[in-house]
C-alpha cells in the first residue's frame, strides 16, 4: 500500500448529488407602461363626443405621475384606462361624422325621390284636367 500522500487530501471520484438549483430566466426589466399622453391630447383638442378625450387625458396624466413615482402596477392600470377611453374617443370621432354623412345622403336621396314623385303626381293631374276641357 502506498502511503506517500495523506489520505485527507484524497477525494474519491464518486458522483455527488448536488441540489438542483432553480432555473432563473432573466427577461430584463419589466416593460414600462405607455401613458398615451399625445393621443389623449389630440382627442381632447378634437372635442369628441361626451368629452372622452378629456377623461383619457386625466388618466394619461395619472399614469405618467405613477410611472415617475415608480408605481408600475398603478401606472399600468391608469394606462389601460387611458387607452380604452382613447379608443372610444377615436372611434366616436370617426364613426359619428361618418354616420351623420350617411344620414344626410340618405335624407337627400329620399327627398329627391319624394320631390320626383310629387312632380309626377301633379303633372299627371294637370294632364288629366286638360283632357276634360
Amino acid at each position: 500500500m502506498d502511503t506517500s500522500y495523506p489520505r485527507e487530501d484524497y477525494v474519491p471520484a464518486t458522483s455527488r448529488k448536488r441540489d438542483p438549483s432553480p432555473t432563473v430566466i432573466t427577461m430584463g426589466s419589466a416593460a414600462v407602461p405607455r401613458d398615451h399622453l399625445i393621443w389623449s391630447v389630440f382627442n381632447t383638442i378634437y372635442m369628441n363626443f361626451c368629452c372622452l378625450g378629456f377623461v383619457a387625458l386625466a388618466f394619461s396624466v395619472k399614469a405618467r405621475d405613477r410611472k415617475v413615482a415608480g408605481d408600475v402596477e398603478a401606472a399600468r392600470h391608469f394606462s389601460s384606462k387611458a387607452r380604452c377611453y382613447n379608443v372610444l374617443a377615436t372611434v366616436g370621432s370617426l364613426v359619428l361624422p361618418a354616420l351623420l354623412v350617411a344620414l344626410v345622403i340618405t335624407g337627400v336621396l329620399h327627398l329627391s325621390k319624394l320631390a320626383q314623385d310629387s312632380i309626377d303626381f301633379f303633372s299627371y293631374q294637370l294632364s288629366m284636367s286638360d283632357d276634360d276641357d
